[in-house]
């Protein structure tokens, strides 16, 4: 299983698990409103977890449902950066 960075990410982007992240899966730019693990890469080590001062990231089985919609969001962020965006806004906007 892979780790995922849920809502409480959204407009923090706090960069303490990049810095973590052996294997660099965690990205995000300056046009992104949260960052976003890369399930084909996270080698599901958790060291981004402790350092999360959000508590935004969740082992995929864990993720809490009212979220579970940023483990398809994460995915995506790595093949439509811009469809990924535009669903965060409207996320966002819905409250």
């Amino acid at each position: 299983m892979t780790y995922v960075i849920a809502e409480p990410c959204v407009d923090v982007k706090d960069k303490a698990c990049v810095d973590v992240c052996p294997v660099d899966c965690i990205k995000g730019t300056d046009d992104d409103r949260m960052l976003y693990i890369d399930p084909d890469e996270c080698i599901d080590c958790g060291a981004c977890v402790p350092v999360c001062p959000v508590e935004a990231i969740f082992e995929e089985g864990e993720l809490p449902a009212k979220w579970a919609l940023y483990t398809e969001l994460n995915a995506q962020y790595f093949k439509d950066q811009a469809a990924t965006r535009s669903k965060v806004k409207e996320l966002v906007k819905q409250g």
